[in-house]
């Protein structure tokens, strides 16, 4: 599903413009690149987190120039699911 997909399936459901909906939407994404930006956690009850996961200094190799590389310590993003949404899933 794309975002044009969830953008028209809530505007069918609730009967909102669609223009409002993909603005709602974009403006949500927003705020979770932001909140994870400033290293902050999203937490939706019932839905999941938008959490950030450390991932540590590690050494890698680079195969073509035959060379040891060292990657830094660095966040990435990453989405958990609730127990409820995960259950729900599952069925």
């Amino acid at each position: 599903m794309t975002k044009a997909d969830i953008v028209k399936e809530i505007s069918s459901r609730t009967g909102i413009e669609k223009s409002v909906v993909l603005a709602t939407v974009e403006s949500f994404m927003d705020c979770v690149k932001d909140s994870l930006g400033r290293e902050e956690n999203v937490y939706l009850r019932g839905f999941g987190s938008f959490i950030l996961k450390k991932r540590a200094t590690k050494t890698a190799r680079n195969i073509s120039k035959n060379t040891t590389i060292i990657i830094p310590e660095h966040n990435i993003p990453a989405f958990k699911p609730a127990k409820t949404f995960a259950q729900s899933i599952s069925k």
